[in-house]
């Protein structure tokens, strides 16, 4: 990446730095999907019924009952949608990181070297990328955790994605359906993305302080390594609200509406469930975090490497 010193003799240079940061991203969303969508429909599926004992019933009962493709149910949306997602995941926390390291510059007597970012800062820059991120994620999430929770076979209610737009939309409009849950998916993408890149950052910088090597001299395994540690974060802090989020998209309408907000559901879910329900599925999905941000940063590193 551009250093702070070269952002600020080439000021074209951002853009186009950040048109790296997008496309980088876009690659690393693709990854992120291939491999982490057969956890997710096992975690979908534990946050939002009780007819799997654990993980692996509900594994071994998808794959009996629906056949091993049923583990990519609803992946045309993602697959489109969350490459745009970490792209802009990506895009927006490095603007956000080269705000800081612009701002941290003209406060100091030697720019170059006070250039650097606190974790403090870090973390907002990562919450600034996932809030940009959840206007996309939401109503894309949204719609594949309906095609993954629909029964299987005749009873299924969704054709496919734009069915359930058009279905779900009837009862209040287009925007208020596909966009149901906001509210709690922003406070899970501040949560998430903060600490998500704020721990990448932490575990990379420490590794080029420790060795004494500049970060684009650290291997790959050790980039993929420190990226699936980060996901471990990233869900570990985020977590309760987003099974919140998969019960709210998954709700009924009308009459068969079991929430009416975030706060409803978090006061339901306490007293059916008490804390444990805040953390049904966290098994599969930590299981899913390591590969999936293993994968993704490490391919948005290495696509950062081939193109700078």
């Amino acid at each position: 990446m551009a250093t702070v010193g070269e952002e600020l003799e080439h000021p074209q240079g951002g853009a186009l730095q950040t048109a790296k940061d997008l496309f980088s991203g876009a690659a690393g969303g693709v990854a992120q999907v291939l491999i982490g969508q057969p956890f997710d429909i096992v975690k979908v599926r534990l946050q939002t019924t009780t007819q799997y004992t654990s993980a692996l019933n509900a594994a071994t009962s998808i794959y009996k009952n629906e056949g091993p493709l049923a583990f990519y149910k609803g992946t045309l949306t993602p697959l489109i949608g969350i490459g745009a997602c970490v792209s802009i995941q990506f895009g927006a926390f490095h603007s956000a990181r080269r705000w800081f390291e612009a701002r941290n510059a003209s406060s100091s007597s030697s720019p170059l070297q006070s250039a650097n970012l606190s974790y403090g800062q870090y973390f907002a820059a990562g919450a600034f990328a996932g809030l940009a991120n959840s206007f996309l994620s939401g109503p894309i999430e949204h719609i594949r955790i309906r095609l993954q929770s629909q029964p299987h076979g005749a009873a299924r209610l969704y054709a496919g994605p734009i069915d359930c737009v058009r279905k779900i939309s009837v009862h209040d409009g287009v925007l208020r359906s596909i966009y149901r849950g906001e509210v709690v998916t922003l406070w899970r993408e501040a949560f998430a993305y903060g600490a998500w890149f704020t721990s990448f950052e932490y575990f990379m910088n420490s590794d080029a302080a420790r060795n004494r090597i500049d970060r684009k001299e650290i291997p790959s395994y050790k980039v993929a390594f420190y990226g699936g540690l980060a996901g471990e974060v990233l869900w570990l802090s985020s977590y309760p609200f987003d099974v919140i989020k998969s019960k709210m998209q998954t709700d009924g309408f009308g009459p068969n509406q079991k929430y009416t907000s975030m706060r409803h559901a978090f006061s339901s879910t306490w007293r059916a469930e008490g804390a444990r329900g805040f953390w049904k599925g966290i098994g599969p999905t930590l299981l899913r975090a390591m590969p999936v941000s293993a994968g993704t940063f490490a391919v948005v590193e290495l696509t950062m490497r081939a193109i700078n």
